[in-house]
């Protein structure tokens, strides 16, 4: 991989092996399908898999265990087997532990070890990378609330909640990955302020990573009338958008369903970025004087 490559903010391709999630539900549920399209978002741009068996939409049912692990861990093994860095999302320990043997090489837990109290020793034990999104309750229920006095600085206060946590039952500090949680628990213009103030959650000490792609806020911006109108090019546009957003700020990765276009945005900021870098430490000076106009 090139220096340039390497600043570069990651694209993490998602994969819902389900038939209700909120964008794709459905499309990738059969097997087969799910490792082609999996393969179709590496060659698209994406560096990283994140499979998940169970949907996290708003007012969607949670799968049994057993389902789940039915969904996912077979499609785990076989992209790990052709290449694949895969994340795996999902809120119990025992999907991410058969996941990591599997080949996984991420958990990308939604509830951030709230769900099930077990996922940070797995993480631990694992040593593998732990992503921990704001999370304030399944989406079906009650306790999911929406009211924030000022939602950046509750979000980065119970994340820490969550990053301490973590660090107790002796997950490392490097290893932790923290996600604002855009449409978990919040408005539209929750998640606007939150994209407004990345920076502040970059300043937490551990990756960011940033997952907005194709939500509802997004198509309420672009058909304020009626969301569900909205066409899915423009919400990947405004996803890459928020992705070039994400990459200034300094996140580590990019949670998308189109690869393409969040790939293209983010590595057009790294090159920013890299001469912005040049540009503050020229060169010595040659001696040649510069040409007139």
């Amino acid at each position: 991989m090139d220096e340039t490559a390497a600043k570069t903010t990651q694209i993490m391709g998602v994969l819902n092996v389900t038939p209700d999630s909120f964008s794709d539900g459905g499309l990738w549920f059969d097997h087969d399908r799910a490792v082609a399209h999996g393969l179709e978002l590496m060659a698209a741009g994406a560096d990283i898999i994140d499979v998940g068996g169970e949907s996290t939409r708003p007012g969607s049912a949670r799968v049994d265990e057993a389902e789940e692990l039915r969904r996912v861990v077979p499609v785990v093994r076989e992209l790990a087997a052709a290449g694949a860095v895969i994340s795996v999302d999902t809120m119990r320990a025992r999907v991410a532990a058969e996941s990591l043997a599997a080949g996984a090489h991420i958990i990308n837990d939604v509830s951030a070890g709230q769900s099930d109290p077990t996922m940070l020793s797995v993480a631990a034990g694992s040593g593998a990378p732990i992503v921990l999104m704001h999370w304030r309750g399944y989406l079906d229920q009650a306790s999911a609330t929406f009211h924030y006095d000022d939602v950046v600085a509750e979000v980065i206060s119970e994340l820490r909640t969550r990053i301490d946590e973590a660090i107790a039952v002796g997950v490392e500090p490097a290893n932790i990955i923290v996600d604002p949680g855009l449409g978990f628990s919040k408005n539209a213009e929750h998640n606007w302020q939150l994209l407004s103030a990345l920076d502040e959650f970059a300043a937490l000490d551990h990756r960011l990573l940033v997952a907005a792609s194709r939500k509802r806020f997004i198509a309420s911006l672009l058909s304020p009338d009626d969301p569900k109108q909205a066409e899915q090019a423009a919400k990947d546009q405004a996803t890459a958008t928020i992705s070039a957003i994400s990459a200034q700020a300094g996140a580590w990765a990019v949670r998308v369903h189109d690869p393409a276009t969040s790939a293209v945005a983010c590595k057009v900021i790294a090159a920013v970025r890299e001469h912005s870098a040049a540009a503050a430490h020229p060169a010595a000076d040659s001696g040649t004087e510069g040409a007139g106009r």
